[in-house]
């Protein structure tokens, strides 16, 4: 019998990662036909790597593309295009831009911008900001930086069961766009029955939470499954913890060249899936290996 090779639907680029990676490539261009028309062609840097995947990172570079990782870098320059990446930054960060009258392209994903918008309203109006996600994670940082006042920051169960506020504080709750919504709800009930005034404002995006359950639906059937992202991807590294619990023979892989596959005879179905930052030829490259030679 031959094996069955099925790929999870919602593989790969979400819509926001995608429109990130479309403005740097139309700012490309753009800067193209000013030079061709004798204008002053602005050098384009991206604020953080566009998204968290080497292949497209470095596409990116080889066209003159820069990346800055910091406030100082940022403040060392004296003209260019900054595209602000689909994680977000913090406000901070728009108003040093607009300081050194340099060009804002804002690729923010829209589901990240409502989280500042969410928090800096309700940080304003004296609430606690509780973010549900990774602590360093880019977005998470952004969305701090849009709080009035510091916000906390939780990811694990242990974290929440130790969280000290004031017991009569009003906490608003957001999540990070791409965390686990099971675990999500999970955290949120902890908080709930040790805190009377909270209000939630689930803003898991929903391509990751159609992700995160298309994939997990798969691995439940698979013999093998494959996860395709970059190493440094959260949601990537996120679909990888769901698909081990489900599947016990997992692979997480980057490209095609990381994959060592040994298949026996008896595996009937083999499940791919990959991260929001995954390009399709990735993606391609490894669907046709495993149907081509297994």
């Amino acid at each position: 019998m031959q094996i069955e090779v099925q790929l999870a639907k919602s593989a790969g680029f979400c819509f926001g990662v995608k429109r990130a990676v479309d403005t740097v490539y139309e700012q490309i261009e753009i800067q193209k036909e000013a030079a061709a028309q004798g204008k002053n062609a602005l050098p384009i840097y991206t604020y953080g790597p566009i998204i968290h995947n080497e292949q497209v990172v470095a596409d990116l570079e080889e066209k003159g593309v820069r990346v800055i990782e910091d406030a100082a870098a940022l403040s060392a320059l004296s003209e260019g295009v900054i595209i602000i990446r689909s994680h977000g930054v913090e406000k901070a960060i728009y108003d040093l831009i607009e300081e050194k009258h340099l060009t804002c392209v804002d690729a923010t994903c829209p589901f990240v911008k409502r989280i500042h918008n969410i928090v800096q309203k309700e940080s304003e109006n004296g609430k606690q900001i509780l973010i549900i996600g990774n602590a360093g994670h880019p977005e998470v940082e952004g969305i701090m930086g849009w709080c009035s006042s510091k916000a906390t920051v939780v990811e694990t169960i242990d974290e929440m069961k130790s969280l000290q506020l004031p017991s009569d504080a009003d906490i608003c709750v957001v999540s990070q766009t791409t965390f686990n919504f099971n675990k999500f709800q999970e955290l949120v009930e902890i908080l709930e029955s040790t805190h009377y005034n909270v209000s939630v404002a689930n803003t898991i995006c929903n391509a990751t939470e159609e992700r995160q359950t298309e994939a997990k639906e798969l691995a439940s059937r698979a013999d093998v499954m494959i996860v395709v992202g970059g190493a440094h991807s959260s949601n990537t590294r996120k679909l990888y913890e769901i698909c081990s619990k489900e599947c016990a023979t997992t692979y997480f892989i980057q490209t095609l060249s990381d994959l060592h596959l040994e298949i026996p005879k008896s595996v009937r179905l083999v499940g791919i899936t990959a991260g929001a930052s995954t390009p399709n030829n990735i993606i391609e490259e490894v669907q046709s290996y495993v149907r081509r030679n297994f």
